[in-house]
């Protein structure tokens, strides 16, 4: 007995070191998570977001993720305006963790550890076409005097009172029949100010897979063509596009909402890190939120444009393109973020403005049709945001295809659809009201915007 309590003594000791020894590597790899974190958002802030340094810190670097919340701060930056980079040391034996930007996709994470960068890097402007008619410009964007709403108006002004939304609002912009009809700014922000929308990506992406759809490329019935799931026997062949879009994979997912702190802030790939899931059900049975299921989504339509097998023909000279795609609708201040090797991250790091937004809102309202050209299948509205498939437990929202429904609130039309974010982002879609109404936040997890009794408010309001 007195040998056994030895033993257990001993691999207890064991386990203490052990524990211990780890426990340096745990934080420096927490301090690499902050610099990257920061880096990337100094970076978007600066050249997405047409921010100022001092409230990219005061707005995207605050109430931030508890895991790097307090070493964010203790982090200094290096600003390179000539090359647009932002460089951020985490230990003095390791290369800083770096931020570069392009015109195209906006700033790309460098990995943990790089030794160098290329030159030459690209830094012109892109042609933002704000003398355009609106949509595709700013020009006669807002509605008539005699056509807007008092009250409309009043309504948006409320977003910003704390009291009565919660949160710490930065933008509201209601549209109806496609005019502006109120729109509302925090100081130092104005209609050309960009911030991260976090998870209302996943609904650029749906809308992007849509545009897909609508050239012939993809078909969401089909299965996804992951390269690495393509061995003889893995039983994740299955998932199709759809399941992905309907967060019903299957797939094990870390923790609810599947993080994905190594892409989004360690600098790995999504073609990297996004395919090592294992199937734990069977697809298109469960719904389990994750960030994972959009990012492989991408994955498969990127691969697709290169591929003839799948019962669907490859395309010729073109590629999956966000950025010509935004082009195409005005959005010119929309930046997709994509990985160092080339891979989109839309899950979550696309920057954009609240108009660009409500353009957005406005081609789902046109029913994918766009200055008389269809940009989506005629059906595609309908399939977004229609609840095929399991369901979120506990929710007052129920899931579509990247988009979340609001057909279950009094007070709120049934036709109701929206994309949600982190931090406060929300755009809503009522075509029955044709209406658009575009919230953005800085929001904490403590204090939320309260999106379904605003989106109550403004309906009610527009039916008096």
């Amino acid at each position: 007995m007195q040998k056994k309590l030895v033993s257990l003594c001993a691999i207890s000791a064991l386990f203490s070191i052990s524990a211990f020894a780890q426990e340096p590597e745990s934080a420096r790899y927490d301090r690499a998570l902050a610099a990257g974190y920061k880096a990337q958002f100094i970076c978007s802030g600066l050249w997405n977001g047409g921010k100022s340094l001092p409230d990219i810190k005061a707005d995207e670097l605050t109430g931030i993720y508890e895991r790097i919340a307090d070493i964010v701060p203790d982090l200094t930056e290096e600003v390179d305006e000539s090359s647009r980079q932002v460089r951020v040391r985490f230990a003095d034996d390791a290369p800083p963790r770096v931020a570069i930007w392009n015109r195209k996709s906006g700033c790309t994470a460098m990995p943990i550890g790089l030794g160098g960068i290329k030159a030459g890097a690209q830094t012109k402007m892109r042609d933002f076409g704000d003398d355009r008619l609106w949509p595709m410009g700013d020009r006669d964007a807002v509605a008539g005097t005699s056509a807007r709403s008092p009250d409309l108006e009043s309504a948006a002004d409320r977003a910003f009172q704390p009291q009565v939304y919660g949160g710490k609002t930065s933008a509201v912009l209601i549209l109806r029949d496609g005019k502006i009809h109120a729109e509302k700014y925090k100081n130092g922000h104005d209609l050309h100010t960009g911030q991260r929308t976090w998870s209302v990506a996943k609904s650029i992406a749906g809308t992007l897979i849509g545009h897909s759809v609508q050239q012939g490329v993809l078909d969401v019935s089909a299965r996804a063509a992951i390269p690495q799931w393509q061995k003889f026997g893995d039983p994740r062949q299955s998932i199709t596009i759809d399941n992905l879009m309907r967060m019903a994979s299957g797939l094990v997912s870390d923790t609810a909402g599947n993080r994905t702190d190594p892409i989004y802030m360690g600098g790995a790939t999504v073609s990297e890190r996004g395919p090592i899931w294992p199937l734990l059900y069977q697809p298109g049975t469960r719904f389990r939120y994750a960030n994972n299921d959009t990012l492989l989504a991408v994955l498969a339509a990127q691969a697709q444009y290169q591929r003839s097998d799948n019962g669907m023909p490859a395309v010729q000279d073109t590629e999956f393109d966000p950025h010509g795609f935004f082009q195409k609708l005005g959005m010119t201040r929309t930046y997709a973020e994509t990985d160092w090797q080339d891979n989109y991250i839309l899950s979550s790091q696309v920057w954009t403005t609240a108009r660009d937004l409500g353009r957005l809102g406005i081609l789902y309202l046109n029913n994918g049709m766009w200055n008389g050209e269809r940009l989506l299948p005629d059906n595609w509205r309908e399939y977004v945001s229609s609840p095929s498939g399991p369901q979120p437990e506990g929710r007052n929202f129920g899931y579509g295809a990247t988009f979340w429904l609001m057909n279950q609130s009094d007070g709120i039309p049934e036709d109701a659809f929206a994309a949600f974010g982190n931090r406060g982002q929300y755009l809503v879609i009522i075509p029955s009201k044709n209406l658009v109404i575009v919230r953005r936040g800085y929001d904490t997890s403590e204090d939320r915007f309260d999106i379904e009794a605003f989106t109550k408010a403004i309906v009610a309001t527009i039916d008096r």
